[in-house]
């Protein structure tokens, strides 16, 4: 067959809009589309999904066994302690009825309080001669382990739901969400060697702050894992307060917020804390605010605000920014090196809105593992 001289817009009909092979062409996509066109894209989506549920799935596993080490290694008990560690894995928390809004900010308070002191009376039951400060590590593993295994659980549960019922709308929402919960996944996975190590965060540098203030005074526990110093600045007198380092904790300042106030009279609050930056923002820069800067699910914002208002006490905030990632992993130089600033600009704000004679209460917010006072 002689193909220099073979008419191809001939076989196919170009420029023929009535060719039957060209029609047929068109028209099979269509069809494939219009009948089968959800499921298509629910294939092509479910591939991706599929590799970061699998990456999720070796988070889970990687923290269960990084958490399991360290309590043997630790752990003064001859017992296995997987068993129990498996347990308070799956342990879940029912948050109180919100139907009725009132008193609900106490229900919660108590329902989130009681977990974490029935972790901390089970952990130590794992290894009885355990330090106060190993302990507070082993929480907060636990914590990143059960936090990772409930991501898991609930990416797995909506891909398979989808999946089961071929419904590509329904797996739409967790297609959108995924780089964001990979993003946390992934932070809460690289944090372990940090709080394993006992090292400092990102979220730390509010207590760093505080602590390199208050570590020439005497301090004293106003409340659970909470201490107090007091420092004078140009004739003003400082209550200094965070969470008792160098252990993996955030403290309660709201409960030691309502003891000291109950005796003495403060003029201003001033919070520091880490919070999270906007893409585009440069990490570890430093933002002045006005109201409570504290995370959480919400209740100690409440009761400071609460006790802020009732006694008439204006509150200041500083805030250093920065990712997810930062937040919860080794702090990095550029966070650390803001300490300093910070702490300038503490003394800046208590020049401008207080009077010699007055108390300023300055409280290092953020989990002080690592930072001493």
């Amino acid at each position: 067959m002689n193909f220099t001289n073979f008419d191809f817009d001939q076989l196919f009909g170009m420029g023929d809009d009535t060719n039957p092979i060209m029609m047929i062409i068109w028209i099979i996509p269509i069809i494939l589309f219009v009948f089968y066109g959800q499921r298509i894209q629910l294939y092509i989506t479910s591939s991706e999904i599929k590799k970061a549920i699998k990456k999720l799935d070796s988070f889970k596993d990687e923290s269960r066994n990084e958490l399991i080490d360290y309590i043997k290694k630790n752990s003064t008990s001859k017992d296995d302690p997987i068993k129990k560690i498996d347990r308070f894995l799956d342990y879940f928390t029912i948050m109180p009825v919100d139907m009725d809004p009132n008193g609900i900010v106490d229900k919660v308070r108590h329902t989130v309080r009681s977990r974490e002191d029935y972790t901390r009376e089970h952990v130590k039951l794992l290894s009885p001669k355990l330090s106060d400060l190993e302990l507070t590590k082993v929480q907060t593993l636990l914590e990143i382990t059960s936090s990772l295994q409930l991501i898991y659980k609930i990416v797995n549960h909506m891909y398979l739901t989808a999946k089961k019922q071929n419904n590509y709308p329904l797996i739409l929402p967790l297609q959108m969400l995924l780089p964001f919960i990979m993003e946390q996944a992934e932070a809460m996975k690289e944090a372990i060697p940090a709080f394993k190590a006992g090292q400092p965060v990102g979220d730390g540098i509010g207590p760093m702050v505080v602590g390199k203030m208050m570590l020439d005074s005497q301090k004293e526990t106003v409340a659970f894992q909470t201490v107090l110093a007091k420092a004078e600045f140009e004739n003003r007198q400082l209550f200094l307060l965070k969470a008792e380092g160098p252990s993996s904790t955030v403290g309660r300042p709201a409960d030691a917020l309502e003891t000291i106030v109950s005796t003495n009279k403060f003029n201003a609050i001033i919070m520091i804390d880490a919070a999270l930056k906007m893409e585009g923002e440069d990490s570890a820069s430093v933002a002045q605010g006005f109201g409570a800067a504290i995370g959480g699910i919400g209740f100690d914002r409440f009761q400071i605000e609460a006790i802020a208002t009732s006694n008439n006490i204006p509150v200041f905030s500083i805030v250093v920014k920065q990712s997810v990632k930062e937040a919860i992993t080794l702090m990095t130089k550029e966070i650390a090196d803001q300490a300093d600033n910070v702490r300038s600009q503490v003394y800046e704000m208590i020049q401008e809105n207080t009077k010699e004679g007055q108390s300023v209460l300055i409280i290092g917010v953020g989990n002080t593992a690592g930072v001493l006072q």
